[in-house]
């Protein structure tokens, strides 16, 4: 790996760790550049575990240190979304070389359909109590949200928010504080289906963690001391930023 290959990943893993944190979509950016550097898609779709492990560590730490954690929540939504992760990881391995890029541009403008047509958070009070329907919703929900994460990560944030934001009633910061918990507990899982089926450039995925968790703990820095606003204006700057993509695309 040259120098400008490694300046090229910390910066695009900071900008990517900050945006997962804070909205969603961080690996629109990394994925697509480990192929620039031209790493094989699965390859790519694995190494880029590494660097979202790192940054939803580094995230936790940093809420809880903040004083926002509620561990057995997390921990019950995170066991619920690992089973899916796992088989989504499995399913993730077998996409090799054009499909791998076919269906990572197909997710890209979904993705990105998604957000458009999508009513922004709802409003939700801070410490609010999901009830038992709710917490039963999110749950099962969590199922699939984890297939995805484990099957391509792309968008993965985007999926957890609104169903720990609409369904479960959750502000927007304690969203955040639960998703980065789900996300590092299934990644653990697939990085490791990843690593058994196809090659892991680790080298390459520790230059981006690094970056990664840069992001990671700035996303969460912010959305603790700047509350809900700055998440819904995070939110939406990235919306129009993919729907300004997606219409110079088209």
């Amino acid at each position: 790996m040259e120098l400008w290959q490694g300046v090229l990943l910390f910066v695009v893993g900071t900008a990517g760790g900050f945006l997962n944190v804070m909205a969603g979509g961080g690996s629109l950016l990394t994925v697509p550049v480990l192929i620039f550097l031209g790493l094989p898609g699965p390859v790519a779709n694995g190494t880029n575990r590494i660097a979202i492990l790192a940054q939803n560590l580094t995230a936790i730490v940093t809420f809880a240190r903040r004083g926002f954690h509620d561990f057995k929540l997390s921990l019950t939504l995170a066991a619920c979304a690992l089973p899916g992760a796992v088989v989504g990881a499995l399913a993730g391995t077998q996409l090799d070389g054009a499909w791998f890029n076919r269906a990572l541009a197909l997710i890209m403008v979904a993705v990105m359909l998604v957000m458009h047509f999508d009513k922004g958070s709802s409003e939700n009070p801070e410490d609010h109590q999901p009830s038992r329907k709710q917490l039963i919703n999110g749950h099962l929900l969590m199922v699939a949200a984890g297939f995805w994460g484990g099957f391509i990560q792309l968008g993965v944030g985007f999926i957890l928010m609104p169903i720990l934001n609409r369904v479960m009633g959750l502000d927007l910061v304690r969203t955040n504080m639960h998703k980065v918990f789900i996300i590092a507990t299934y990644t653990i899982a697939a990085l490791w289906v990843f690593a058994s089926q196809v090659e892991i450039i680790w080298v390459i995925g520790l230059a981006l963690a690094l970056g990664n968790a840069l992001g990671g703990y700035l996303g969460a820095h912010f959305t603790v001391s700047r509350g809900e606003a700055l998440v819904r204006m995070v939110l939406n700057l990235v919306l129009v930023a993919f729907i300004i993509k997606l219409l110079f695309s088209a």
